[in-house]
């Protein structure tokens, strides 16, 4: 008689887990113990390697980035420009492959340093061009966050690709706000063709970095 042997219960196991769960039930329904349910264990095992669900989050955090930059590396060609603009296309993508994606990321701490040699390399570039190390830091800051609080908004609509929550419809938004045309005409430009503006924003933001620090 043979017994089926499962994988030893570890932070990546259960960070995993907890991955492939958040697709089903969402950040707000995914729980230790519905965890713990899936890995068919008690609740309180997982408390051997995660004290709350925050720490579950970075360790949630950190394994999107694993999977992000897996097998991809940096172009030297690239300018600083090319590089901020794949970085945060790259970012949006990964981000978008998980409902409440943008939700578990903002606001996580990574659990290690595997964020740091890409982060040394895009500093590099960018101080190279001319920024200073501040003005550096604070356009791959800046543009982060202009990716973060987009895909935020995106999920708020398509919790993820292909999926529509109720309320969004443009033709009824246009009428319940026809005394105010303007935004009732505006409603298209927030609300739909998000890669798109996306785009859009992202360029505007790169632009911006350029005429403030003086950079081409």
């Amino acid at each position: 008689m043979t017994t089926e042997r499962r994988a030893p219960l570890d932070r990546r196991r259960v960070a995993d887990t907890a991955l492939r769960l958040l697709n089903e039930v969402g950040l707000d329904g995914l729980t230790l113990r519905a965890i713990a349910r899936e890995l068919d264990v008690k609740a309180p095992a997982l408390y051997w390697h995660f004290k709350d669900k925050q720490a579950l989050l970075d360790e949630m955090a950190t394994e999107m980035y694993r999977r992000m930059v897996a097998g991809t590396a940096l172009d030297p060609a690239d300018g600083w420009r090319e590089r901020l603009l794949k970085a945060n296309r790259g970012l949006r993508t990964a981000l978008l492959g998980y409902r409440d994606g943008a939700k578990v990321f903002s606001g996580s701490r990574f659990t290690g340093v595997e964020h740091a040699a890409q982060m040394e390399d895009n500093l590099r570039l960018l101080t190279a061009a001319g920024l200073t190390l501040p003005q550096a830091a604070r356009a791959l800051n800046t543009t982060y966050l202009y990716t973060l609080g987009f895909v935020t908004e995106e999920q708020g609509v398509h919790p993820l690709p292909g999926e529509r929550r109720e309320g969004y419809d443009m033709d009824e938004r246009a009428r319940l706000m026809a005394d105010f045309p303007l935004s009732a005409r505006a409603g298209a430009e927030i609300f739909e063709d998000y890669g798109r503006h996306y785009e859009e924003g992202l360029a505007l933001v790169i632009d911006g970095i350029a005429a403030r620090y003086g950079v081409s």
